[in-house]
């Protein structure tokens, strides 16, 4: 694609920038965001970088009342020479693809859409955050502008790209978390939007981790949402198991995201010439492991926290400690390596990597 300049609009009034040891996630918002407008009779159009501010709706625009809207996370990082790296940023705009058509949302064209994110960062690039685990997360989404009380697609819609300098996601950090298997609610269901980045999908999960976090566990182990016996994600992070020695992570089905993490974390594990599978997983399976000594690791997986190693699994009122409680081999091996590439101290072998000029 013949790379294209947007129209920019700089903001007159420029925030001052955090401390990198008062940064919590997603709270702190740079100075300017991109957006693009869809329109049935123009298509997408109109695309320019211009001072982050609120957005001005109609009360009766339908991403209020039915929920059309899809999103993605990604992250920048600076490394030591002072390169502006993103990781496989390709891979989040063919995500939000097959969201919008999960969505009935028009399609972007992913080439114009990694463009504009280039030229926002480029602008951003001071308040992309240095201190270990830090970064700058980069929130893409669109949202239904149609004001229309009707249930059908929408025929307008907004896309826009955030930027937020954040510290960890998860307090912990890459040390173990406490998780409970939920019972009554599911995340969502082959068919459904499972396997769509869609704002509902959180909704939807966010009374079980109300309750979880009510008893002490920092997020809910997903089952299926059918015969709520088989393993789906962790939080909204995909998971993986080792016991004895392999390690299994749910098959994708229609209903478990696809998440961009989680293919980096299974090139690197087959890479390294673990024996690694994608299969169905029933949480009796993983119990049963762990009764037996056979259950090592525990692990999610997902942008925001990258890797997310579990301690403790609560599952039909009994709370098993994983691994003693530590960190696994595997997990901090994985974790070493994602956020060394990403951040330019480790080779790039795969050309994950996309440097911003």
């Amino acid at each position: 694609m013949k790379q294209q300049t947007f129209a920019f609009t700089r903001s007159e009034n420029l925030k001052q920038k955090p401390e990198a040891s008062t940064l919590e996630f997603g709270k702190v918002f740079t100075d300017h965001m991109f957006t693009m407008d869809y329109s049935a009779e123009t298509g997408w159009h109109d695309p320019q970088i211009v001072p982050y501010a609120p957005l001005e709706l109609d009360p009766a625009a339908m991403c209020f009342h039915y929920g059309q809207t899809v999103f993605e996370g990604l992250k920048a990082y600076v490394t030591e020479k002072g390169k502006v790296l993103l990781f496989r940023p390709d891979k989040n705009f063919e995500r939000l693809n097959r969201s919008n058509d999960r969505l009935c949302i028009p399609r972007l064209d992913e080439d114009l859409a990694l463009e504009a994110l280039r030229q926002l960062i480029s602008v951003e690039k001071e308040w992309i955050p240095t201190a270990e685990g830090t970064s700058l997360y980069i929130r893409p989404f669109i949202i239904s502008t149609e004001p229309f009380l009707g249930v059908a697609a929408s025929v307008s819609y907004k896309f826009i790209i955030i930027l937020s300098p954040v510290g960890a996601y998860y307090k912990e950090g890459i040390n173990p978390v406490s998780i409970a298997v939920e019972n009554d609610y599911v995340r969502a269901v082959k068919g459904g939007t499972g396997d769509a980045k869609t704002g509902g999908n959180y909704a939807a999960s966010l009374k079980a981790q109300e309750v979880a976090a009510a008893s002490g566990f920092s997020q809910v182990l997903w089952l299926d949402g059918l015969e709520k016996k088989y393993v789906e994600e962790v939080g909204s992070m995909n998971v993986f198991f080792k016991i004895d020695g392999e390690i299994v992570t749910p098959q994708l089905n229609g209903s478990i995201l696809q998440g961009v993490t989680r293919d980096s974390v299974l090139h690197l594990l087959n890479h390294w010439g673990y024996p690694v599978t994608e299969r169905r997983i029933a949480i009796a399976e993983v119990v049963q492991a762990q009764k037996e000594g056979r259950l090592e690791e525990v692990f999610g997986t997902g942008t925001a926290a990258i890797i997310s190693p579990v301690g403790k699994l609560s599952y039909g009122g009994e709370t098993y400690e994983i691994n003693n409680g530590v960190t696994g081999e595997v997990a901090k091996r994985i974790y070493d390596t994602i956020t060394g590439i990403q951040k330019g101290e480790l080779e790039d072998t795969f050309g994950w990597t996309v440097e911003v000029k």
